[in-house]
């Protein structure tokens, strides 16, 4: 293998891929990037078996095609401290080390074959395939990661649902005390069908789509997910299992309910929440007309907290209590001016909807699970 590359172009390639490295890999060449040079392209490839993230760039000055492998922590440590400026790269007949070189240096770094490194599975015949723009896969993925659990009885809980239909497309995510529904009324397929986007392909997806603006075309089948973009294909095996019928577990009638400005209940949430009892984090919310008071108390420690904010709210009075970190989750990752929260009584789930104008092909439904109010 022999070719000449920029050091930038191929350090931002490198350092997207890298993302899907596990700092420890039971299989050692994991540690390392496969690197094929093949039709004036090259194929920069890390995997880590469950996940693998390929990244292609056009290599105009080719001597010599080739495959191998190389330490991906050592060849990104290096090319950091580079300005832009060509480097070539050239294995020895062997393919035991690989000599990078500039106009004044260059190093000789260890490299192995590339008939180990591990090939990315391919898709059964079947597959579905749809199209979401870069953008709204992004924000889709945003605005849900965080509410994914992290438990290993219930595997299907630590990812991404997405169900896909010919109205609509939903990103569900949920850690059995709080549920967030982002709805898409512009992407749509022919035909309904769904998969479980594990965490961490959704994270490395997360960051990486924020550069690009163009569609990410989806292929996937029962056991694997094909996202292609750019020149970046990820693919990762999908959570296997059927995830819970989250629709059945929204409410449909909460009588009760209050419009309130998000960041002003947000910075008020937080400021009481200081002083709530650190084992349970609970905040309790008083409603009643136009007005809401949210407090917090830790008796062990003397310290108690309440603040007074305006809303509009003409229902009964309401006394219900929540988990401040769930409440602070949802309320940060909602990108509307006002919201509207339902509430049916204080053992029943709320629910967080947009109020006033919004996306109306867009809509991000939130549902909290109350705490038992303490004395």
């Amino acid at each position: 293998m022999k070719f000449v590359v920029s050091s930038t172009e191929l350090l931002s390639r490198l350092q997207s891929v890298s993302r899907v490295i596990s700092s420890k890999n039971t299989i050692t060449i994991l540690d390392n990037f496969l690197f094929v040079l093949k039709d004036g392209y090259l194929n920069i490839t890390a995997s880590d078996l469950e996940t693998s993230l390929k990244a292609s760039m056009i290599i105009e000055n080719i001597a010599e095609e080739g495959e191998i492998t190389i330490p991906a922590r050592l060849l990104v440590d290096s090319l950091k401290e580079f300005p832009d400026q060509p480097l070539e790269f050239k294995t020895n007949p062997a393919s035991t080390a690989v000599e990078i070189t500039w106009a004044s240096g260059n190093y000789i770094i260890p490299c192995n074959s590339a008939d180990d490194y591990p090939t990315i599975p391919e898709l059964s015949h079947d597959f579905t395939e749809i199209h979401i723009p870069s953008t709204l896969l992004s924000e889709g993925i945003n605005r849900t990661l965080y509410a994914t659990a992290e438990e290993e009885l219930r595997p299907v809980m630590n990812g991404i649902f997405f169900d896909i239909d010919s109205e609509q497309t939903t990103l569900v995510a949920s850690d059995a005390h709080k549920l967030v529904c982002f709805t898409r009324k512009d992407i749509k397929s022919d035909k309904k069908s769904s998969f479980i986007l594990p965490k961490k392909p959704a994270s490395i997806l997360k960051t990486i789509l924020t550069k690009f603006n163009e569609d990410v075309t989806i292929r996937f089948d029962s056991k694997n997910a094909y996202f292609s973009f750019d020149s970046f294909v990820l693919v990762c095996r999908m959570v296997e299992g059927n995830y819970p019928a989250y629709k059945s577990v929204i409410p449909k009638n909460n009588q009760n309910k209050m419009v309130i400005n998000r960041l002003d209940f947000l910075n008020s949430t937080r400021r009481v929440a200081v002083c709530s009892n650190q084992a349970s984090s609970q905040v309790k919310l008083k409603l009643s007309y136009n007005q809401l008071v949210i407090s917090a108390q830790d008796p062990d420690f003397s310290v108690s907290a309440n603040e007074r904010i305006s809303c509009q709210y003409e229902s009964d009075p309401l006394e219900i209590g929540f988990k401040s970190t769930f409440l602070i989750d949802i309320l940060s990752n909602l990108p509307y001016t006002d919201i509207l929260m339902e509430f049916s009584d204080p053992t029943r789930a709320a629910l967080i909807l947009p109020a006033g104008n919004h996306d109306q092909d867009e809509e991000i439904v939130a549902l909290l699970m109350p705490m038992m109010i303490t004395a």
